[in-house]
């Protein structure tokens, strides 16, 4: 099984969309085929770029388009009931247990409430995943009416992670248009997301750097 035909699998998209749907509800970002998409080809990114295999590349683009399929039974500890939706969907479509075991650990440590990056797969899918700040996000569409995550998901107008040629550092870079929201609000609502991610850039031997507009933040 490839990402492609986990990527159009009728019943997963499904269950990304009435996830999207509850969270919508509740007043979360946009966290539907924009997002898992953005966090599939970031993870994959990593794990090629790093040099692991095709296949583990493919793993980690799996597991970043499944990764939020938890939210459609509760916002609440949706990494660990994604981490149980992804095992039944996978082991039902014939995956390896060995490959189950690494996409279902990757997705059950996500978040920044309760995840570890207990091994590479989960450090890129963490990596991945908070990296994607933009304004597209915001559903709100009355700015008077923006919360503190929808003005700093809007203030960010470009958001880009790479890794340096040396395969030492890892930045993730940031512009900030910041008369929607200040600097210290996203450190306000992220920085939990960013201790997570520097730890999660150790895990794969590297350093992590935060740029936002061209200043050096962590």
């Amino acid at each position: 099984m490839t990402y492609e035909q986990i990527r159009m699998d009728e019943a997963i998209k499904t269950y990304i969309t009435q996830a999207d749907a509850s969270l919508g509800a509740l007043g979360f970002t946009e966290h539907s085929f924009a997002h898992v998409g953005k966090v599939a080809d970031i993870a994959g990114y990593i794990m090629q770029t790093l040099g692991y295999s095709e296949r583990t590349v493919e793993l980690a683009k799996i597991a970043g388009y499944m990764h939020d399929i938890g939210n459609l039974v509760n916002r609440i500890e949706h990494s660990q009931s994604g981490a149980v939706m992804a095992f039944r969907i996978l082991d039902n479509m014939g995956f390896s247990p060995e490959e189950i075991s690494l996409i279902v650990t990757a997705i059950g440590n996500h978040d920044e409430g309760t995840g570890v990056p207990v091994n590479a797969l989960a450090a890129a899918l963490i990596l991945a995943d908070k990296s994607d700040v933009r304004r597209s996000r915001v559903r709100c569409k009355d700015k008077e009416k923006f919360d503190i995550h929808d003005r700093v998901n809007y203030s960010v107008t470009k958001s880009e992670l790479k890794i340096n040629e040396a395969h030492t550092i890892v930045k993730l870079k940031l512009s900030v248009d910041t008369h929607f929201s200040s600097v210290m609000d996203f450190f306000e609502i992220f920085m939990n997301r960013m201790i997570l991610c520097r730890q999660a850039a150790q895990a794969l031997g590297l350093q992590f750097k935060l740029i936002i507009n061209e200043q050096q933040m962590v």
